[in-house]
């Protein structure tokens, strides 16, 4: 390529290039450019690989590059690097591959035209020693992200699949992903590779910040192998691989973590499985997987609708329905007044519908229903016809019962805080039987008091039953504070970090928008029991968390290895559940109305319940619960 200009001392320059006036001069260039740079062995030739991963990323469907041969360029590149270890390794080589599989995804994430002309350039075989792992975790990230926007269309995706191993290495890295970028990067601080380290922080941080989007791009090496495998899923063909036990049971805790919040990850594919008959089978016999899409179903997770979508399909199925029903049907009456869940509009109706069907379908030769799960639909159906008859009762009456429900709400008030909390819970229960099925307000505060009895008596499931119920009531969904903390607290009584940490997460962000004096944050701080719950459950949730326990801690020359991954003294996470209830059950959380909350006998009080924690608690932050609730 001749030189383009007389300032600049490389001839055939591709930056210089770029420059040239002359769009058919231009053109005719940058072919050439092309053509030739992989077979050329010059110093600095990262500098315009990194220069068109740039363009790839800002212009991702500006076709000029398709039509003068990228692809085939970038994937001699691939093939040059794991060929030419001697090349790899000089001058600053060892980016190419990276970037060149970078910039192939790029080209393919939007546009499937661009995407038959990769295919045509022969992308997908270097793509795969990469996805397999012949260079380092950092190229298999790339890989897959590249294979995974190639499989998602309809005349990619046959070429793709032609490779048989991709989708058992998918699977395989996707299980193992978080281990190998721990052991193989975050594990060992004085061992990172130096490009690796370029690569994550683009030379801009040290190793706090090496370490954070580490797990950032293990995350996505996890959730993007995830994506791959789903497009297979979609093909009955491929889900006797995908549908193995060992795989599945994993799924609902592929979740992406925090740093990754916008991925479906593992619930994403296992309601692809769920699409198919033959999923569905292998859904519904895994040990566990019942309980893990219920636990996701009633939390406050961006992908709550999937996995409620996952448990309606396995009740419509018959061949899956006697296996799931007993499990899935207490979770979902707490769920049927849920209106529009993202896309989905009167999902509660749906829930009602499947339920009641599911009672129909009994009969002689069939499996019955357990008398328990009878009864949980049968009170449903009787709800939605209380709801239907109070449509046609005149006001005066809905109004004599809602006064008749506030006065049996104080009367547990009374008993809540006189601390006899089963007393209290009792008459919860009785206030919800006379309150209008339509003063949804009302019935949320009482679904949340129930809760909060419940939390005190130590029975979180019936805790997180009440306080789902109350989040599906209220509106907006799942953006009741109150309710948000107690069934955090519940969920951390299960030891379920990740449910219990997303509750917190909302409840901290709901107390920061929130007009009521006993839930705003004071001078914009987040109170100590808050930020303990939310710390212990982000350590319990870590990604790298089930990697460090079993590989150790992370480890620097000099220093002993840290905490990451060792059993940590529980008193120094301790939580809110604990912290705030005393000896005999009961705590300062209160009810939703407001009354006197001390207890009669106020030195018996201090000497119970006077710690640290609970001095930021009792002023105004521990969900007092006032008389305009919620």
């Amino acid at each position: 390529m001749d030189k383009v200009t007389q300032d600049c001392p490389y001839p055939g320059c591709f930056f210089c290039v770029m420059k040239e006036g002359n769009p058919s001069k231009r053109r005719a260039s940058i072919l050439k450019f092309f053509r030739d740079l992989p077979s050329q062995d010059d110093d600095g030739q990262v500098l315009p690989i990194s220069g068109l991963w740039n363009t790839a990323m800002a212009h991702p469907n500006d076709s000029e590059f398709i039509e003068l041969g990228i692809f085939e360029c970038m994937s001699a590149l691939i093939w040059k690097g794991l060929k030419n270890r001697r090349w790899l390794s000089h001058d600053q080589n060892i980016y190419i591959p990276y970037y060149a599989a970078h910039i192939i995804g790029s080209y393919t994430m939007n546009m499937e035209e661009f995407a038959e002309s990769a295919v045509h350039a022969g992308v997908i075989p270097p793509l795969v020693e990469l996805l397999r792992g012949r260079l380092t975790w950092v190229e298999q990230r790339v890989a897959v992200r590249a294979l995974g926007h190639l499989a998602t269309y309809t005349n990619t995706f046959p070429v793709v699949a032609s490779h048989g191993e991709i989708l058992e290495v998918a699977i395989q890295l996707a299980m193992s992903s978080l281990e190998i970028v721990y052991s193989h990067f975050y594990q060992y601080v004085d061992r990172r590779l130096s490009y690796h380290c370029d690569l994550l922080t683009r030379g801009m941080g040290g190793v706090e910040m090496e370490s954070r989007k580490a797990e950032e791009w293990a995350s996505q090496l996890q959730c993007w192998s995830l994506q791959l495998i789903n497009c297979f899923a979609f093909k009955p063909e491929f889900l006797p691989t995908i549908c193995k036990p060992e795989f599945l049971i994993k799924l609902p805790g592929m979740w992406g973590g925090l740093v990754n919040e916008n991925s479906p990850a593992g619930i994403g594919l296992l309601r692809t499985i769920c699409h198919h008959k033959i999923g569905r089978g292998s859904v519904a016999s895994c040990p566990g997987i019942i309980e893990a899409l219920i636990n996701i179903a009633c939390s406050s997770d961006d992908w709550q609708y999937m996995a409620i979508d996952c448990l309606l399909w396995l009740l419509q199925d018959p061949s899956t329905c006697h296996k799931v029903i007993d499990k899935a049907v207490p979770a979902l009456v707490d769920l049927a007044e849920i209106t529009t869940l993202g896309d989905h509009k009167k999902l509660g109706d749906t829930i009602i519908n499947v339920l009641q069907e599911c009672l129909q379908s009994q009969g002689p030769g069939r499996s019955s229903l357990s008398s328990r799960t009878k009864e949980l639909i049968e009170d449903l159906l009787s709800s939605r016809q209380r709801f239907k008859w109070e449509k046609n009762i005149p006001k005066e009456d809905l109004h004599i019962k809602q006064a008749a429900a506030l006065v049996v709400k104080l009367e547990g008030n009374s008993l809540f805080s006189s601390g006899n909390i089963s007393g209290a819970a009792s008459k919860y229960s009785e206030a919800l039987s006379l309150c209008p099925m339509r003063s949804k307000k009302e019935r949320v505060v009482l679904y949340s008091n129930r809760a909060q009895c419940y939390l005190l008596l130590q029975q979180p499931l019936a805790a997180i039953s009440d306080a789902t119920r109350a989040l599906c009531l209220h509106n907006p969904l799942n953006r009741h504070a109150k309710s948000l903390w107690r069934r955090a607290q519940a969920y951390d009584m299960l030891g379920l970090a990740k449910e219990s940490l997303l509750d917190a997460i909302l409840f901290i962000n709901e107390c920061s928008q929130s007009n009521d004096p006993d839930l705003s944050l004071r001078q914009n701080k987040v109170p100590d029991y808050a930020e303990r719950l939310v710390k212990k459950q982000m350590r319990a949730a870590w990604l790298f968390r089930e990697a460090a326990t079993k590989l150790g801690g992370v480890h620097r020359e000099g220093e002993a290895g840290d905490m990451y991954g060792q059993d940590t003294d529980d008193s120094e996470w301790e939580t809110a559940s604990e912290s705030d209830i005393g000896n005999d059950g009961r705590d300062e959380m209160g009810d939703d109305d407001d009354y006197d909350s001390e207890w009669k006998n106020e030195g018996e009080r201090k000497a119970k319940y006077e710690k640290p924690l609970m001095k930021d608690i009792k002023h105004g932050f521990n969900v007092q619960l006032t008389e305009d609730e919620p």
